[in-house]
This record gives C-alpha cells, sequence and structure tokens, in this order.
C-alpha cells in the first residue's frame, strides 16, 4: 500500500516544463503510477527534451522521484536512462549475477556515511543500479515465508536474492527480489527462466488519460500523443475501451 507523502498541488510542474513534460502529460499517467509519485517513489520513464550545449534539443528518458529540500519544500530529482550500468563496485561474479537481472547482497553506503549491507539489483528501464537495505526486503520475505510456510533452505535462498520456484496447485510459480517492485519482491507463475523474461508490465499499449494517450512500443518505452494527433487505430481502442466500461456498468446495474 502507498501511503501519500504528496498531493498533485505539490508537483513542480514548473520544472517538469522545462523538460518538456507538461500538466497533462503528468495528469494522464494511470492511476498506479501517480499513487506511486505521491508516496515519494519513482515515476514511470518519461520521455523529456533538454537543450544541449550548443543550443540543440536533445531527446532522452528519464524517471523522477518528489523529495522535500531542508526548507521543508517540494523538489525532485531525476534519475536518467543509462545506456550501460555501472558495475565496477562489484565483483566480476556478482556483476554477472547482476548482468543476468539478478539481485545480490554487498555493502551500500547510506546517506550518513554508514556502510549497511543492501540488495542491488539493475533498474531494467535506466540501467541504474538499484540499492535497499537487507532489513528492508528481509521483514518481506520473512511475510511470504511465514504464509507460504517456506523451509529454511528456501527462505535462505530468496534472502540471498535467488528466485525460488514452487509447486502451487500442481503449477509451478517463482518468487525472487525484484527492486522494481514496490515490496521489493516479485512473483510469477512460471520457472525462473520465465520469471527471469517476463517483469511485471502494468501498461497496455494504449493508455487513455483526460486529454491525451501515453503509449508503450514492445520495447516497453512510454510516449505521449495529444488526443488532436490520434490515429484511426487509438480512436478505434479508445471507442471499444468505452463500449467495454459501459458494458460492465451495465451488468453492475
Amino acid at each position: 500500500m502507498n501511503i501519500p507523502m504528496f498531493s498533485e498541488q505539490d508537483i513542480p510542474y514548473t520544472i517538469l516544463n522545462q523538460f518538456g513534460l507538461t500538466e497533462e502529460m503528468i495528469t494522464d499517467l494511470p492511476e498506479h503510477s501517480l499513487r506511486a509519485i505521491y508516496a515519494g517513489q519513482r515515476s514511470p520513464v518519461l520521455p523529456i527534451t533538454v537543450e544541449g550545449e550548443n543550443g540543440e534539443t536533445v531527446s532522452c528518458r528519464t524517471r523522477f522521484c518528489l523529495i522535500r529540500n531542508e526548507e521543508d519544500e517540494v523538489d525532485m530529482v531525476f534519475i536518467p536512462q543509462l545506456i550501460e550500468s555501472d558495475l565496477s563496485s562489484f565483483n566480476p561474479e556478482k556483476q554477472e549475477i547482476l548482468k543476468k537481472g539478478l539481485a545480490v547482497i554487498d555493502l551500500m553506503t547510506t546517506s550518513e556515511g554508514r556502510e549497511v549491507m543492501a540488495f542491488h539489483q539493475i533498474d531494467r528501464e535506466t540501467f541504474q543500479v538499484l540499492s535497499i537495505p537487507t532489513p528492508v526486503i528481509g521483514r518481506n520475505i520473512q511475510i511470504i515465508a511465514d504464509n507460504l510456510h517456506l523451509t529454511p533452505a528456501e527462505m535462505s535462498c530468496l534472502g540471498n536474492g535467488q528466485p525460488l520456484t514452487l509447486s502451487m496447485n500442481d503449477n509451478p510459480m517463482t518468487i525472487g527480489v525484484d527492486l522494481n517492485e514496490t515490496t521489493g519482491l516479485r512473483a510469477n507463475n512460471g520457472d525462473e527462466k520465465l520469471w527471469l523474461q517476463n517483469p511485471k508490465r502494468d501498461w497496455g499499449k494504449y493508455n487513455f488519460g483526460l486529454y491525451g494517450c501515453w503509449t508503450m512500443d514492445d520495447e516497453g518505452n512510454l510516449d505521449y500523443v495529444n488526443e488532436a494527433n490520434y490515429t484511426d487505430e487509438m480512436w478505434a481502442e479508445l471507442k471499444k475501451n468505452s463500449q467495454a466500461r459501459a458494458q460492465s456498468q451495465a451488468h453492475k446495474m
């Protein structure tokens, strides 16, 4: 459950506008994305435009996150999409594990300058290395272990960052550490191979809002289309969605 730390009124649109993100574009994000932003979590990877050193327009992609500064004023930080992850602080063995999309345990330095053990994993969309102290995820692992009655060996597997495949109603289900998820854990039907291949996506091809539509391509890239620029396919999809909602409401009456 995401606990709101910010509200719609807190979003610094003046800053976002400088990077080509309008109020309409943010308002049209799916509800689950807005809830995450208001809870202080990372936004989806969004397209932005910036001015280069020679005055040219440069397009790139980034996440953003709302924060509060020392004066308790709302500010934001950008988490840009990298071409390649910097794994130089990890030994070769852990680098290979990270490249597979799995989590590893290693030291991290907190904002207070203390070194603590943490899970590390590559953000599959920005290629940034995510790091979360092990006790945070460890608590969630304990809850799953209690609910599923995991053995000590199975719990150790999860605790070391390795996906765990279980049999649920005679069908395989795999649970593993995924720092892209709110809880730090992700469960998928299927084996470990399928778990690695199919990270959960909360977006469809077309995600219609009040003013326009966020579209997702086959690579998971998001782009925004104003209503005035809808294609025939988009109008057809919008009509189909409207009819489906109308039928659903009629069945509830």
